[in-house]
Formats: structure tokens, sequence, C-alpha cells
């Protein structure tokens, strides 16, 4: 996938150069590794748990436990070793002697939890308590320079202070130690711009507040604005400065920027140049963009004066090999995982993020809300101010964020709000998430809401910071639908944002590489642990298609034109394309190649929030194809969707693959209890005391799909009668009489003289609502190899997560994954459960296949029961299956979330609801199914 905005990473002293030759800059020399891909070894001493007790190495950046130190904790749980696991870090280091009198700091970018740093046998500073933050010391005066210098660090994974294990190891996520984060050294000329605060509103107003140290004598510091090319950008500007000063505010107008949105990351890069005496001194760059942040009380959040939608996910810093050490790479990657799932924001949950995952979200376009730790527990004041300070100043630049958020559920010190205001220039809003605060509504895991003056239907701006728990299969897609239009449709709604991104599940170095999510605890997510496309993947990514399109069936009659409306913010359709496709599906008697056709359609000229229509010029004959397909893409040629909709009838495939003639019609013979059939070497045996198939045979032996069809739900056996058959011409009729408005109305077979088998089947559900509607065999699981099959897929469906498959033949081979559950072994698209508007299938077993063709619409095919997580939720997560392991369902089960059951999720979640009345034939619902036994 490519983003335009990927262009911007261009290194920044290909512009400061531009401004003057002769400025200095800041020199970086790293001590550490850049990341988990790239690390540096430094001596290593564990003091407790795993290879404790004697010197060794360890790659730095890295959590000490996924190297094979220390111990596993998970936050909830009670640390065995609680205050005695250190890691000694020792490091031999060389600063250039050109760099003696510069002034000098040494940066942690993250250190799991205190953290002592020693220079040469000097401490450098206090104690470092916190540990998703970036600390700094003035370590100038401890250097030796142009030789060998000794560093030292003391890393204790359990804080001397109660507030920081409160906030950051009692949090529900993994809690590792270490030097998580790169380390090194930063260097500055005496006189220099220590810092800067950059913001860039919409109307082209620009303000900086720059930090300055040791300014000698009376100059200027002049800016410069560079398109991210490196092309400058406006006029030059400037503010003078005295002696002593310590720092400056410089301002400008810059007329007519380029704005930045996730949908046009618009960046530019200022230079900063400090001068005395005409010399130039020190420059900095800094990367922006140009928006403004707004939060109307009773209205909304509006940036660049557009009322947002946060279409948002929860995101860790988090990968199962290297716990929460990161790189670029992983960064870029998730971020685009996150807009393919037509996402346009993020919640840093629940501390700040690496340094290189704000840039990605930055250029590529992303809502980031930013947060400093704590969940049910907070900082104090003393820490806690620390804290905010470090995550404002090294946070505080990016325009992708939008929000900054204090703790999390409960974990909130409102002794800290204030820091927000005071250090932020750009003055963002200020949340509690979970809370009502300040004009904001960010409740997590609310019911569908049918309130009054609750959630969506109150005063203040709601947009739940977490939503949808998603555990096992369900959660983050099930339930979206619904919301996702409650959302979209209330004024006071500004979106929201679903727990949680992907699967946490570490690898075990003790315990031979296991995937370990501590049971049920590790957030359960979109993706597996090595961010493997779950089904709600899918889902998402068509409910938050901004090109949305009406419901439309495809008759002889369509004209071409589907209905659609603009959702996105800021873009209007006219930049997107579209194209679509017809296709000749294949099917298991037909192997010749699908045939297909393609086509552009011309975008629609329809800005954010209207309605328009696409228009397809559809060539002569299309009606002979089978699937129509209309695929949209962004302004950067993204897919954002492919719909497809049936052409084709389930009759008209039906009779393309039936095939009914033979020789000799079939032949019947009666014992007590069944009536045994036989036709072109196809032998059935059926039960003549309930219609009931109990054996099927062919040439080449046994076919072991038996015992059905059995009602899913209501199998009422008082209700039969008997069992009679007859001939229609050559063809075999074998037909069951049931008692009036008892719950079967038919079951017929009909056996053709070519083998083929058809079963017609009626029936009523008991009462107004049923959980499961249809009819299920037995098939032993242990001889499944796969599945082909023309339906809804590759992913399986509940009933409230029914978007996101695509109409089209799919392969799928038998596993057995566990969604969200431990294992070295994840398979996706899981094999067993429902799917969608089903017209055949081929089983593939270890002995011959079966053909089953479906007659009938909106028949689910059931591929066994899945098996569920060892620790469930009550049945939120554990949807029924009917007995039996291959079924034919007229009506599946929702699904639900970790804490919410399916009813609770909105309409979709709520049961099958069916009107029988007074069973008239014409009402009872259809099945009509094709048995091919040939085993061909």
């Amino acid at each position: 996938m490519r983003y335009a905005s990927l262009k911007i990473f261009i290194c920044w002293l290909l512009i400061i150069p531009a401004v003057n030759t002769y400025a200095q800059k800041t020199q970086i020399q790293f001590l550490s590794g850049t990341g988990s891909d790239h690390t540096v070894n430094w001596q290593f001493y564990c003091t407790a748990g795993q290879n404790s007790g004697k010197w060794t190495t360890i790659p730095v950046p890295s959590n000490w436990e996924l190297q094979g130190f220390g111990k596993y904790n998970y936050g909830l749980d009670k640390d065995s070793l609680k205050g005695k696991e250190q890691g000694l870090y020792k490091y031999q280091f060389n600063v250039p002697a050109a760099w003696q009198g510069k002034d000098i700091n040494i940066v942690f970018d993250g250190s799991m939890t205190d953290t002592k740093v020693m220079i040469n046998g000097v401490q450098a500073g206090d104690i470092h308590q916190g540990a998703f933050y970036r600390f700094k010391y003035d370590i100038a005066k401890l250097l030796k320079y142009g030789q060998s210098n000794l560093l030292e660090v003391t890393v204790s994974k359990y804080s001397a202070n109660a507030s920081v294990n409160a906030a950051e190891r009692k949090g529900d996520f993994w809690v590792f130690g270490g030097i998580f984060r790169p380390v090194f050294l930063e260097a500055f000329p005496k006189e220099h711009i220590s810092h800067v605060a950059v913001d860039g509103k919409a109307d082209g107003n620009f303000k900086a507040e720059l930090k300055l140290s040791n300014i000698k004598n009376a100059g200027t510091i002049s800016g410069q604005f560079y398109t991210t090319g490196g092309q400058k950008a406006g006029a030059a500007f400037s503010v003078n400065i005295k002696a002593g000063d310590t720092s400056a505010l410089i301002k400008t107008h810059f007329i007519s920027p380029k704005l930045w949105t996730p949908e046009s990351p618009n960046l530019y890069n200022v230079v900063f140049t400090l001068q005395s005496n005409g010399k130039a001194i020190h420059a900095v760059q800094q990367r922006f963009g140009f928006r403004t942040v707004e939060l109307r009380l009773h209205d909304g959040i509006y940036v660049n004066n557009v009322k947002v939608k946060f279409k948002g996910v929860n995101h860790h810093s988090f990968w199962p090999t290297t716990g929460r050490a990161l790189n670029k790479d992983i960064s870029i990657a998730d971020v685009k995982l996150i807009k393919d799932m037509n996402m346009n924001a993020v919640r840093m949950s629940h501390y700040p993020p690496d340094d290189h995952f704000l840039d990605v979200c930055d250029s590529l376009g992303l809502f980031v809300l930013d947060e400093l730790t704590g969940w049910h527990h907070a900082y104090d004041t003393q820490v806690g101010s620390k804290l905010a300070k470090e995550m404002i100043s090294k946070d505080e630049n990016h325009p992708s964020i939008v929000i900054w958020d204090n703790g999390n559920e409960g974990g909130f010190n409102f002794d800290l709000d204030h820091w927000f205001n005071d250090l932020d220039i750009q003055k963002r809003p200020l949340i509690h998430p979970w809370a009502v605060f300040l004009g904001t509504n960010t409740q997590h895991y609310i019911n569908y809401d049918y309130g009054i003056n609750t959630a969506m239907h109150g005063h203040d701006v709601f947009f739940p910071t977490e939503f949808l728990h998603g555990i096992y299969d369900g959660g983050a897609g099930a339930g979206l639908d619904d919301y996702w239009e409650q959302m979209w449709h209330t004024p006071i709604s500004a979106g929201g944002f679903i727990w949680v991104f992907a699967d946490e599940a570490v690898v075990r170095t003790d315990k031979k590489g296991l995937l370990d999510s501590d049971g049920d605890h590790g957030p359960d997510g979109i993706l597996g642990p090595y961010h493997e496309k779950e089904g709600s993947y899918y889902t998402i990514k068509e409910v938050w298609n901004p090109v949305h399109l009406e419901p439309k069936e495809i008759t002889p009659a369509f004209d071409g034109k589907l209905q659609l409306e603009n959702r996105y913010l800021y873009t209007n359709l006219r930049q997107c394309s579209f194209t679509y496709k017809l296709v000749k599906l294949s099917n298991p008697y037909q192997t010749t190649q699908a045939a297909t056709l393609r086509g552009t359609i011309v975008s629609p000229d329809v800005v954010p929030g209207q309605y328009g229509s696409l228009n397809i010029n559809l060539p002569t004959g299309w009606q002979n194809y089978d699937v129509l397909y209309v695929t949209a893409f962004d302004p950067y040629k993204n897919e954002l969707f492919t719909w497809s909709w049936p052409i084709a009838s389930h009759t008209a495939i039906a009779k393309r693959m039936i095939a009914t003639a033979g020789s000799n019609k079939p032949e019947i013979k009666e014992t007590d209890s069944l009536y045994k059939i036989s036709a072109n070497g196809i032998k059935l045996e059926i039960n003549r005391n309930s219609g009931i198939l109990k054996k099927v045979t062919n040439k080449k032996g046994d076919i072991p799909l038996i015992n059905g069809p059995i009602l899913a739900e209501g199998q009422d056996k008082a209700g039969f009668q008997k069992l009679s058959y007859r001939y229609a011409a050559d063809t075999l009729i074998v037909e069951a009489e049931f008692a009036k408005k008892t719950t079967e109305a038919q079951l017929r077979w009909m056996i053709f003289p070519s083998g083929l088998i058809r079963l017609d089947v009626k029936y009523w559900p008991i009462g107004e609502e049923a959980n499961l509607l249809g009819v299920s065999f037995n098939y032993p699981e242990k001889d499944v190899k796969g599945v082909e099959y023309m339906g809804g897929g590759p992913y399986r469906v509940w009933k409230d997560r029914m978007k996101g498959v695509t109409l089209n033949v799919w392969n799928k081979t038998y596993n057995n994954t566990i969604t969200g559950e431990d294992s070295t072994k994840l398979i996706y698209p899981e094999f067993k459960g429902y799917y969608s508007n089903l017209y055949w299938m081929k089983l593939e077993t270890s002995t011959q296949p079966i053909t089953i063709i479906c007659d009938s619409r909106d028949v689910f095919m059931r591929l066994f029961t899945p098996q569920y997580p060892k620790l469930t939720y009550g049945n939120n997560i554990a949807p029924a299956f009917p007995t039996g392991d291959i079924s034919f369902m007229h009506g599946i089960p929702p699904i639900g979330t970790k804490s919410q059951k399916p009813e609770k999720l909105g309409p979709q979640g709520q049961l099958n609801q069916y009107f029988n009345y007074d069973k008239h034939i014409e009402d009872a619902l259809s099945l009509t199914l094709y048995f091919d036994f040939s085993g061909r």
C-alpha cells in the first residue's frame, strides 16, 4: 500500500543547510540501537528470575523477559519477585573531542521502571520513575572527551513509588522490564535553542515558543517554512532577543497553507536559526501541520471547522517477540492496517507511544488521542507532574494529536489537568477516558443507546474511548453496524474507539515459545498476535468505508445506478476512483477459467455529507454473469472496499450444475424401519419412522453424511405421521406427512435416475423468536480436509457481523483455530462456523468428496462447532450451534463482547424474528438442497 504523504520522510539535514551553511545543528549519537530491528549489545546482569545472577549481554533496546531474563508479569497478577527484579546495564562509549564545550544530554526514550543512570561512576541525576516517557540528564561535566566513558544503568522493574506501580504495573496489560526504547546523546552549541513548540492554525496564523540556553548577546531568531520536498514556502520571519533571554515567542502568517487532516496529511518543516552579531549559531527544524482543533460544547469536536466522527481503535505498543521494544517498520505497518480498515483515529492506550509511531500518524494521517498512564489508579501529583511535562514536551508538535488523555478508567489525578492547558501551546482538548468531563462523555462499553439524556441522547459531546470489547471472534466487528449508524446520524456523537487493535500474546521464552495472552486477560483484538487479519477486520472495513452504498437488489431491470452517501469528512468523491467487474464463476463440474469483464466508473461529484449516485455503464448481456463487483479507491489509489452483488439466482446456478437423467429409474425396498433406495450406483437408507437419512454408500464405499435433516430448534417428533413413496415418471419421491400446525410442514426426498438426490424441507419456528433456524446432518470432523464453496467468504459470519464478506468461490483448508486462544498455530481465516449466502459446497474429505447444491436464498452453511477459549464470559462469546456437524441455516445467532450480551449491542443482536400466525404453508421457511454422492 502506498500513501502520498510517505514522501515527507526527507532527511532534515537536506533542509537546514539551505538556510545557513554555517549554522550548527544538534548532533545525535546513539548509544543503543534505534529500535527492535537494530540493537546494540550492552553488558547485563539480572538480579532475579530466569538467567539471573550472572553477567552476560543483552540487546538494547529490548524488554529483558523476551531475552530470557527475569519473570513474565501480567499487570493484574501478583508479582512473586516484587522489588527483587532489577537489570544492571554497562556500556562503554566514546564522545568526540570536538564536543568539549558543548551542552550534552543523555536521553532515554523509555525504560521500565525506576532508572538510575551513572556516568563514569557519578550519578547523572535523580532516579527517573515512570516507564513510557522520554527523560534526559545534562552530562557535559561528567564526560571524558576523546576517551572511553562508562555508562551504568540500574533499572528496577518494581518502582519505589507506590503510585507508579499502581498506575503502570496494576494495569490490564503486560508489564515488562528493561530499557525498551532508544538511548542517545544530543550535543548543542553552548548558545542554543533547547526546545521548540509550534502552533500552526488552519487560517495560516503561526506561532512558536522557543526555549533558549546561555544567550550571551542580543540577536535574532529567524524562521523559514519549507515543503517536505525541501522548497521554501512563504516569507522568512524573525524575532529579536537579548542577552539572558530564556525563551522567545515568534509569530507569522502563512497565506493559504495546505491543511493537515487524516484524509490529506499535508506537512511542512519550519527551520529556526539563532543568530548573534550576524553569525548563525544554531539551527533546529520542526515538522508540523497547519490545522485547528476545537471542542464546541454541546456540539462536537471540530478540526479545521469540520465536525469530526472518530472511527478509531485502541492501540498498544506491542509485538509478540519483543514486547514493547518496537521499530519504525512496525509502526508503518500498523498505521497502514488501521487506515486500511477505513479508520481515521487511534487512541494511545494506555501510555504515550514511540515517537516513530506518531511520526507515521502525522505522515499517513490519523487523529491521535495521546494518553498519560493510569488504569483505575493514578500517579501522585509530584511524579505525575514530571511525567505529564515529559509527555507534552516530546509529543506536542505532532499535528496528529488532537486530544490529550489524563489517565484511564478512574486513574485520574485531577491535580495534573492544568499542565495540559499550561504547557500545550495548541490548547488541545483534555479528556478523562470513560468519564464525563469538561463537556465530553467518553463512557466505556455502553449498550446500544435507546435512552433519554444518556450517551448519544445526552448533551455532552459523546465518543466512547472504548467500545465493543473484542474477545474470541466477536466484539470488535459484531454490533458495529448498528452502533455506527446511530453514531453517524446522532449530532452529539463524535464516534468512538473500538477495543482493541491486536491480540497481545507474548512469546514465552520460559515456556518453549508458547504464545501467552494470560488466559483471557491479554487484549484480544481485530488482528491476531502477529497481526493476522480476523473476520472483524473486513466488517470494520465495510462499515467504516467513507463511500456508503445503500442496500440494493440487482435484478434484470437494474439500470446501473447505485445510491451512495459521502461519509468522508474532507474529501469530494470526485477525488476517488471506481471500477466494476462482471464475473461468471466456475463450479465443481465446470473447471474452465471464470469469465471476467472489467470497466471503470465515472467518479461522482459528491461533497462530504451529501448523497449522490454511482452510475455504471454496464455492457449488453451483463445479466448473463453471476456476480457484479464494484471497488472504490481513495485519492491515493488504496482500496476502500469491494462490494459484491449476486446476478445469477440460486435456481440458475443449480440448473447449471444438476444432472437428473439416467438409464434406469431408482429402486426402493422396504424393511420394518427403512426404505432402501438405489439409483445409478448410489444407495440410501431412510428411516421410515422419521424420514431421516441413515446411510449413504456408492461404488467406492460409505459416505458418512447421515442423521439429517434434523431441525436446529423445535424438532416435534410427535408431528411426524408417516413416510410414503411414489414415482413421478422416472423420479422416486419419498415424502413425509405431518400433523397440522406442528413444527414441520414438509420433508421430501427426490431420487433422480442419475443418482442425484433432492431434499425439500419446510418448517415453522416455535414462537415469534428463535435463536437457530435450519437443519443439520452428522459428518465425522476427523475425515474433513477442506471445503470449496460458492457463497460469502472467506470469513465466517454472525447475525450481528454480516458485513465484510464477498460473494465468490472460496477454497478453505480445515483448521481448528481458536480465535484469541494461546496457540503457536493460528490459521486464518478460521474453518469452523457459519458462512452466508450458500450456493453450493464441495466437502473435501479423506475418503471421497460430497457436493451439495443449495436452491434457496439466504441460507447459511454451518461447518462444525468452533472451539471456544478456556475462559469465557457467560454466553456472550459462545453462541449456540445446533446439534450435528453440517447445517443449512435460515437463522444464526449473534455474538457478544467480553462484557456485553449480544442483545445489548443493538437490533442485529436480537433473536431471529419470525411471525408464522396460522402456519400457512406459504409462510413456512423453505429449503431445497441437491446432494451429489457420486464421489466425483
